[in-house]
Parts: structure tokens; sequence; C-alpha cells
């Protein structure tokens, strides 16, 4: 992280992941335990929401973000189509056993493992050692992560093809085939937010798998060979061989993560395709009073109606929104420290304008 030339800084236990920045296996078992934390939330989270689910009121006038989510992948419902919940808890006790394995394998890595993977005794390990400043070992770390990613597509594509998905044109669960059609998959990249086809939208994850898929075999095996440096060169200032730092990474990724939870925002807001409504609530309606809002096209305050009388897809647009937008604001201040700017100068400089402004006024 940004240290400003100070070689002996510090962090407290509330700087996060900023103490590890540079103990690539004490990153690890940070990064274990926040996805063990993740899917205990899940879980929790899901069994709650089922126990206090009334199948007389519509699930999106409840607070149903998980059942929800389940239900639109055709979770829970029998063979005649009808919603009983059946597999919810089973989900739920499967996420609930995964926190306790991934608990388990950040405590792991965090006591028994080496605290940096370039010291480990396995050579395969010591590739994912952390170098924030060398391209060749972020992007070989990145190639990982995008093959993942596109394993993850494959899967649900599969899952809508084989077991099917709740498409809200019929009102039931069925098998959906992936329409790969570039033409169509370019258009959609103008007016995704108004798609009313499950077979474009599985069309769209099928694509992203192949490039995902296809750009991380690339970045791993350019991070591993010369081969990148013999077809783009040497890694030179000009191409900002002094912005990478961890700092730097961090305001990347911050980026894109804000930028996806305010087109969800959006998507969620407008969108009974891929967001049913009889999931998810009645399309919302745009406001803007300072900044951009979502309200509710109908009345529930007259009702036990979750989420203080707003329905579920109001409650995920506009959360969605603002934490995107708080997050775009991190980017720009880490990536701002990145570069070298100092924050500290700021209050500085305001403290000095501050006692020459009560100079002025004593003289």
């Amino acid at each position: 992280m940004q240290t400003y030339g100070n070689p002996d800084v510090t962090y407290g236990w509330w700087a996060g992941n900023a103490g590890v920045t540079n103990r690539s296996g004490k990153f690890i078992a940070a990064h274990a335990a926040h996805t063990g934390l993740i899917a205990f939330a899940a879980g929790a989270a899901t069994l709650w929401e089922l126990a206090r689910f009334d199948p007389s009121l519509p699930m999106g006038h409840q607070s149903s973000i998980f059942l929800a989510h389940l239900a639109s992948i055709g979770i829970g419902f029998d063979e005649a189509g009808a919603w009983t919940g059946a597999g919810v808890v089973s989900i739920a006790v499967v996420h609930l056993v995964a926190s306790m394995v991934y608990g388990a394998g950040g405590l792991l890595h965090s006591v028994k493992f080496d605290a940096d993977m370039q010291d480990s005794a396995v050579p395969q390990a010591r590739k994912f050692k952390l170098e924030w400043d060398n391209p060749d070992n972020l992007t070989f770390i990145l190639g990982h992560h995008l093959i993942l990613f596109g394993i993850a597509n494959i899967w649900f594509v599969e899952w809508a093809r084989i077991h099917g998905i709740y498409d809200p044109a019929l009102g039931a669960v069925r098998q959906v085939n992936y329409n790969l059609d570039l033409s169509m998959i370019w258009q959609r990249q103008f007016d995704f937010l108004s798609i009313d086809s499950l077979e474009d939208v599985m069309g769209g994850h099928a694509f992203l798998a192949f490039v995902e898929i296809t750009g991380g075999a690339l970045h791993v095996v350019a991070g591993s060979t010369p081969w990148e440096n013999k077809r783009l060169g040497e890694w030179s200032k000009f191409k900002g061989s002094e912005l990478l730092s961890a700092e730097a990474i961090l305001s990347f990724s911050l980026a894109g993560i804000g930028w996806m939870a305010i087109v969800a925002a959006f998507w969620c807001a407008t969108n009974t395709t891929v967001y049913p409504e009889a999931f998810y609530g009645e399309p919302l309606q745009l406001k803007f009073i300072v900044s951009p809002f979502w309200v509710d096209t109908v009345d529930l305050s007259g009702t036990n109606a979750a989420f203080w009388g707003h329905t579920t897809r109001a409650a995920l647009s506009n959360v969605h929104y603002y934490l995107g937008f708080f997050f775009i604001q991190g980017h720009l201040w880490h990536s701002l420290r990145a570069l070298g700017f100092n924050f500290s100068k700021v209050r500085a400089a305001i403290g000095n304008e501050s006692s020459s402004n009560e100079f002025r006024l004593n003289s």
C-alpha cells in the first residue's frame, strides 16, 4: 500500500487487507475467511427467509432476497411447477457447511502454512507470491481468476439447459438452450436492460465463458513464459510500469465492483425477465433528489411487507446503487493514493489557510 516513502508503516486491525498486503499466505487466509463469512451469511439468511415466508403473499412483498434468487434459477419448485421450497434447505445447509470448510482453510493458511507464498517448499505455490509491481506475476494470478469465472458461467449455462430456470412468460420452470448469436450479443451491449429472452441471457453467459477461459489461459501463459516480452517488448514507464502497486490494483477492483453494482441496480429496477415480478415485486420508478433512487409503483404502506413497506426489488436496486456509488469513491481515493497524492497534505493546507485567515483578521 502507499506509504509515501515511510518503510515503517504499521496497520491496525481496522485496516483490513492492508496488513497482509505483502504476505501472500496471510492474504489467501483472509480471502478464505471472507469467503466463509459470505457463505455463512447466505446460508443463514436463506433459512431465516424460509422460516418467515408466507406462501399466501407475493414473494416480492416479503424479505425474500435469497429465496427470490433461488426461485429465479428454478430451485424450490415441485414437478408441477408450484413453489414448495423444495431443495432450499439443502442449499442453505451446503452453504453453512462450506462456510466451516472455508473458515478452517483460512485458519490453516494463517496458522500452519507459510505467511508468504514465496517461502513455500512447493514450487507451484511459489508462483502465487504477490509482487504488486511485477506484471508477469499479476497477469498469472489474474488468469486463474478468469478461468474460474468462465467455469462458473459454464455451470450456469448447463444448469439452465439441463435442469431449467424460471421463465416469467410461462410462470414455470423450463429448460433453456443458449442462443450464441454474436450479432445479438453485440447489440445487447447497448440495450441489455430491456432483454426479454432467456435464450439470449444464456447466450451471453456462454460467450462470456469462452472469452474468460480463453483470456485466462492467455494470461497464465503470458505470466509464466517469455512470450509476452517478445510480443509486447519491455514493460516500460510508458506502458504503466510505475503505476502497478497494491493500492492501484485495489482501485481497479473497486471501480469494477462499483460499476457492476450500478449496472445491477438499473437492471433489477426495470427488467422482469432476469428479475421476475413474481419473486422481486413490480418494476420501479426512477426519481432524482440530490441523487438517483427508485420507488415502488405499488403501495405497500398498509401491509406487513419487509424492508419498511418496500418490495424486494426496491431494496435490491437502491442498496446496489449506493454501494456501487461508494465503491467508486473508494476507487478514486485509492487511485489518487496510488498516483502519489498525499491526502494528509489537504488537512495541512486547510490548517494553513485557517491560520492565514486568522492572521489577516487579527491584523
